[in-house]
């Protein structure tokens, strides 16, 4: 029998359902966490007399946003430490000034760290400047790129690093034009010291505890909250982040849907306990394995079939092809989903050959690997992936974020073939929406505008124009395409009976507004389940 309990109705200006059948509803029935009907308000009244209702106005709502790959852990560890974004430092002479700033206020001896440093928005940063900014502390600054970032002197005294010192496997220790340390940490040089879920070796770079980690991750979800967003898959993880993520859900403080790919450096304990792609819930569940095979976009380290733009070579591949193809074989023979990092299309290429090999080996029909990032891709590529049922997890908000400097890098062809929404959609390929913040800019919105417009947001230049998406498509992506590729397409991304009532109420209809708008358009509440996780100062509901 049919649960006929009154739910929580909410009615809007307008609601996009996504459904695919019939006129748009115009209120939505809430209970249990879940969409219980959807209908006209007249009917929804007589079926559900006497439920409580919230009018939402003129907003219009949609099905909540979600980030295919993002870095949930990495952000509340950054949130502890200093904002170097471009948005928060005006150049260099400001980035140094925080840093010295940093310093007066920590004892001798301890770290200074900040991320999100961009070399072409804000300028060169250097490992002298460093030691005149912070000389009694070991100064770690990451780029937005994530793969590579500056230390100064005390930390490459801190972490071992000396001239004589040989550079990592799938990474490098910069060196001046005078062949000396410069202080940057290129690659798995960098990953080896900040990122727990693939270093390979102890780092003497300090711990935060536990609990400054729960209060950064607490800080993180109530901005993407207020951004719109309801699901995450956080793209690296670690055992001692999944404990983190468990305290935050058994104290009640996990309100994100976070989806997990687990780092292949901890696959053999997961492998140990069983526990593999679809191990969890609706809140917190495990996706796949995660492995990582170049560098970065903007980062100018990912590997390229063809030189950069602007200073030739061809990026860097960090993983080994032997070690590569090992990892997606066994992974894929557990019947567990990979997503490999991979931005250029030499690196795509390299892996499309794994899955192709482990699917001949061992076909699992149905089991769907993923291609993070899938940067740089051509005809060849599109027809490989749809073969095999990959899905594309590329960059929504590059072109707006970089602009032009894109076209610099990589050439306005090749830009043209990159963050390719409309290649994979009219190939057929599942695509989905991702920022790989703190790489890219969070606001799903921006990736949103940014797919649809493919300008620039600082310089207004073209960054592939030919890859544009309507507003309708971006949105799909951003919530339909992020469930498949985590495999919740059965009860994410649209507002219908049965689906989680998961949903973000914005100021104006992003289908209707003018694209250069997206971005701009107010998130006036978000909801998890039915519960309301954000709402922005002043909206008041009846």
């Amino acid at each position: 029998m049919i649960d006929e309990t009154a739910p929580v109705l909410h009615r809007a200006a307008h609601i996009v359902s996504q459904s695919g059948a019939g006129p748009e509803p115009e209120m939505i029935a809430v209970a249990d966490g879940r969409i219980r009907a959807t209908g006209t308000v007249a009917a929804l009244r007589d079926r559900f007399p006497g439920a409580p209702e919230t009018d939402h106005g003129d907003a219009t709502l949609v099905p909540g946003l979600n980030d295919a790959h993002i870095h949930l852990v990495v952000t509340a560890e950054d949130l502890l430490h200093l904002d170097l974004s471009a948005a928060a430092v005006r150049d260099v002479d400001d980035l140094l000034a925080t840093v010295t700033a940093e310093a007066a206020r920590t004892p001798p001896g301890a770290w200074v760290r900040g991320s999100r440093y961009d070399d072409v928005k804000t300028g060169r940063l250097t490992r002298t400047a460093l030691d005149r900014a912070a000389p009694g502390h070991p100064a770690l600054v990451v780029h937005v790129a994530g793969h590579w970032g500056v230390v100064n002197s005390a930390a490459l005294r801190a972490l071992g690093i000396d001239e004589d010192t040989p550079d990592p496997d799938g990474g490098e220790y910069g060196r001046g034009p005078d062949g000396r340390l410069d202080g940057r940490l290129v690659e798995r040089a960098l990953m080896n010291v900040v990122y727990p879920a693939t270093a390979r070796g102890a780092t003497t770079l300090d711990a935060s505890s536990q609990d400054d980690r729960l209060r950064g991750l607490v800080r993180a979800q109530e901005l993407w909250h207020a951004a719109g967003l309801t699901s995450v898959c956080d793209a690296l993880i670690a055992p001692e982040d999944i404990a983190l993520l468990q305290r935050a859900r058994s104290e009640g403080r996990l309100s994100l849907r976070v989806a997990m790919l687990l780092s292949i450096d901890h696959y053999e304990k997961a492998r140990a306990l069983g526990v593999g792609s679809g191990f969890g819930d609706d809140l917190l569940r495990l996706v796949g394995v995660k492995a990582f095979l170049d560098g970065a976009v903007g980062g100018r380290t990912c590997l390229l079939s063809e030189p950069f733009a602007d200073h030739g070579g061809h990026g860097l591949q960090t993983t080994s092809t032997e070690e590569l193809f090992a990892h997606v074989r066994t992974v894929h023979g557990d019947g567990n989903r990979v997503g490999v990092h991979a931005n250029g299309d030499a690196a795509i290429r390299l892996v499309l050959d794994a899955f192709e090999q482990a699917s001949r080996e061992l076909p699992r029909p149905g089991l769907r690997h993923r291609i993070e990032h899938c940067s740089l891709v051509d005809d060849g590529i599109l027809a490989r992936m749809k073969a095999l049922d990959a899905i594309a997890v590329p960059f929504a908000g590059y072109a707006a974020y970089h602009g032009g400097a894109l076209n610099d890098w990589y050439g306005a062809e090749r830009v043209g073939r990159m963050f390719a929404h409309r290649s994979f959609l009219d190939a057929g390929v599942t695509v989905a929406g991702s920022s790989d913040y703190p790489c890219g800019p969070y606001q799903p919105l921006i990736g949103l505008q940014s797919m649809v417009t493919r300008e620039g947001m600082d310089d207004g230049a073209a960054a592939g124009p030919g890859q544009r998406v309507s507003a309708e498509e971006a949105l799909r992506i951003f919530t339909l395409g992020s469930a498949e590729a985590e495999g919740t397409q059965a009860y994410k991304g649209r507002l219908a009976p049965g689906r989680l009532a998961d949903f973000v109420a914005l100021g104006e209809n992003l289908l209707t507004a003018d694209p250069h708008g997206i971005a701009s358009i107010p998130v006036r509440a978000t909801y998890v389940g039915g519960d309301q996780v954000y709402a922005a100062t002043g909206e008041t509901h009846r």
